[in-house]
């Protein structure tokens, strides 16, 4: 791990500094039994139809683009992300370089789960203690990300046994082999290959090309940024891809539904 990540979780770690405590797997599941049951994440992704299924994004800036889509509602563009059919949505809770919050993750699971069918959220942030899982379940996410090659062996399976106790599923997100075998050893079920190098911000859809054909049987296979076109689209599934995740080009495009369904027809 080195140069913008580092940067990214050295500032995590700062940032959440004040509201560490201990938190209990009980306090976790009784979180979990004191809220409504959030959709299946791992459900959306493994569409009965064979199709693509497609994470939508919220996400107003990023490191490598700069400003995306700086005054978007969540609440609204998780709207159009409804109407357009995505299979799930991944929100940003992450403000200094991403733009969101917590806030916003409320926002969408709220009117999310008032919708037919419920569409399942994950919190997408940079996850390094259990009290960020106990902020994603009681804002109503299906799912946290954990980014291998941003922690231990120990921390990872902090946040696993934390996720499972709140009732939530974990995105494992990995850019190499070697991180494929760590998270195979932590008992993920859904990994996550970022095209993107974390560390640079270059993105290179052969990594999934690469990757994805090295998970196990029965993994859950997501191929996640660069991915822009329905081409983008043909070369994850080609891979053996059951979902990508897509947010800049969802949030610059002026109709979502289209680029979903090009997306979906790959």
């Amino acid at each position: 791990m080195s140069d913008k990540l580092t940067e990214i979780m050295a500032w995590k770690r700062r940032e959440i500094a004040p509201l560490l405590r201990p938190v209990s797997d009980g306090e976790l599941a009784r979180a979990d039994a004191a809220r409504p049951k959030p959709p299946s994440f791992s459900a959306a992704l493994r569409r009965g139809d064979g199709q693509l299924a497609v994470i939508a994004e919220i996400k107003r800036r990023s490191p490598s683009a700069g400003e995306i889509n700086a005054g978007a509602s969540s609440v609204d563009q998780a709207r159009r992300y409804q109407a357009a059919g995505a299979d799930a949505l991944s929100v940003l809770t992450d403000e200094k370089f991403f733009g969101g919050t917590l806030d916003d993750l409320r926002g969408v699971a709220a009117f999310l789960a008032s919708g037919s069918p419920a569409i399942p959220c994950l919190r997408k942030d940079f996850m390094v203690h259990p009290i960020q899982v106990l902020q994603a379940r009681e804002a109503g996410a299906s799912a946290i990300l954990i980014i291998v090659r941003a922690l231990s062996d120990e921390e990872i399976e902090v946040l696993q046994r934390a996720a499972a106790a709140a009732g939530l599923e974990a995105l494992f997100e990995v850019h190499t082999e070697e991180e494929i075998a760590r998270a195979v050893r932590h008992g993920a079920r859904i990994i996550g290959v970022n095209n993107r190098d974390l560390a640079v911000f270059r993105t290179d859809l052969a990594l999934s090309e690469r990757l994805i054909p090295k998970f196990p049987p029965g993994v859950i296979a997501v191929s996640e940024s660069g991915i822009s076109t329905r081409a983008d689209a043909l070369r994850a599934r080609q891979a053996g891809a059951h979902a990508v995740l897509v947010g800049e080009a969802l949030m610059r495009a002026a109709e979502p539904g289209g680029l979903i369904a090009d997306f979906r027809r790959s």
